[in-house]
């Protein structure tokens, strides 16, 4: 009877490892740039990066408030046979945003659609990975960008 080899399972690549600059607790403060229809509100979260089991995905968990609004939840993942990062929010107004993720010269930038506009966010991160300043846009045609949200993350932990 052959020798039968355990079961090995499949262990994250360093596509997968990449997020890694993001794993910690992250005090986020910032504001939202006020519109014709809104005014500029205050930016106050933490925020929580961990890996899931088995390291392939990364949980967010936004704690806070953006005005009156509370947080959500967000899955990162690699998807190799597309080679590319996904980005899943689930907000607490129960809204589902799904964004591609690039990475690119050391910036990460979420792309998608989100509450019938354009949107992307842009994370730049210090030489020595403990401050992430993002910038969050906003885009009726794809083509004009304005800025919607100014943040800055300092990791605390």
């Amino acid at each position: 009877m052959p020798h039968e080899q355990p079961y090995q399972p499949p262990k994250p690549g360093p596509e997968h490892r990449r997020p890694d600059i993001f794993i910690g607790r992250w005090i986020n403060e910032g504001h939202t740039v006020a519109t014709a229809e809104a005014p500029s509100v205050k930016i106050v979260t933490s925020d929580v990066y961990g890996w899931a089991p088995g390291g392939f995905f990364v949980l967010h968990y936004a704690y806070g408030l953006v005005g009156t609004l509370s947080g959500g939840i967000e899955i990162i993942g690699y998807d190799a046979a597309g080679k590319r990062y996904t980005s899943h929010f689930f907000d607490s107004q129960g809204n589902v945003v799904t964004s591609t993720l690039t990475f690119d010269n050391g910036v990460w930038t979420w792309f998608g659609p989100w509450a019938g506009q354009g949107h992307r966010a842009t994370a730049t991160f210090s030489d020595d990975g403990k401050i992430q300043t993002c910038l969050h846009e906003r885009s009726e045609d794809g083509e004009r960008w304005l800025p919607s949200m100014d943040i800055v993350l300092t990791k605390v932990e």
